[in-house]
């Protein structure tokens, strides 16, 4: 989900935008943050290969 989470910051705030220095892509990059912070909403996963699924049986640990 991080990855999720970089991907929309670049293409949102870093790909559209000009910054004039570091302090000033630091700014807008919070001022993003803060307002997507303000409206959240659930990540809906959507992945249907059964045969890839995590299951109790599937899990297997070494100790």
């Amino acid at each position: 989900q991080v990855e999720l989470w970089i991907a929309k910051i670049e293409r949102d705030v870093i790909a559209r935008g000009v910054f004039t220095s570091v302090p000033d892509l630091k700014r807008k990059l919070m001022r993003y943050i803060r307002y997507y912070n303000t409206q959240p909403k659930p990540v809906k996963w959507k992945y249907f290969d059964a045969s890839r699924r995590i299951t109790p049986e599937s899990i297997v640990t070494v100790h």
